[in-house]
């Protein structure tokens, strides 16, 4: 099935993000890292590209439904919380548990989110990822973006405009004559 998804799990309290990143290592997913704010929580999705995001209880500073639509298909969202809650955050592709939950609930969503996330993820060539890499370089010496700020304007272009990634990508070096 390819590689195992990547997890963050987001939560201000120390003790439930360590809870359930344990519980998650000990049942065999692969805990990228934990987030104690929203600020941290972004860059760590930045940092890694895709996977799945779990949201333990209200992030104060951030909206579920906002990171799902600036990360769009790269990755999978999780957000546990008390019912009033979840109640704020109506996007169907957000997977939601009410607390409290068992342990079985939360592994048996992150495999069912694990799944989506395999099915869903681009599947670029070896050719295709040398394309987005350079096409950000360019960007980031030429426009003086950031590596992330470079990413996020490819993907938001892509996206905006209906065309993969890998696409707009070629047509950033072909104009620059990078090719």
């Amino acid at each position: 099935m390819g590689r195992l998804a990547r997890i963050i799990v987001a939560s201000t309290a120390e003790e439930s993000r360590e809870k359930v990143a344990g519980l998650l290592a000990a049942s065999g997913f692969s805990v990228f890292r934990c987030c104690g704010g929203a600020s941290d929580l972004r860059r760590a999705v930045s940092d890694f590209q895709d996977g799945i995001v779990i949201i333990l209880g209200k992030l104060p500073g951030l909206n579920p439904e906002e990171l799902l639509w600036d990360w769009g298909g790269r990755i999978q969202i999780l957000f546990i919380a008390r019912p009033q809650v979840l109640a704020s955050c109506e996007n169907p592709e957000i997977f939601r548990l009410p607390s409290p939950v068992s342990s079985q609930e939360i592994t048996g969503a992150v495999q069912i989110l694990e799944q989506l996330h395999q099915m869903h993820l681009p599947k670029r060539t070896g050719t295709e990822k040398e394309t987005v890499e350079k096409a950000k370089q360019l960007l980031m010496q030429r426009e003086g973006m950031t590596e992330t700020q470079a990413h996020r304007h490819m993907q938001r272009y892509a996206m905006d405009h209906g065309i993969r990634m890998a696409d707009y990508a070629a047509l950033i070096l072909h104009t620059s004559g990078e090719e």
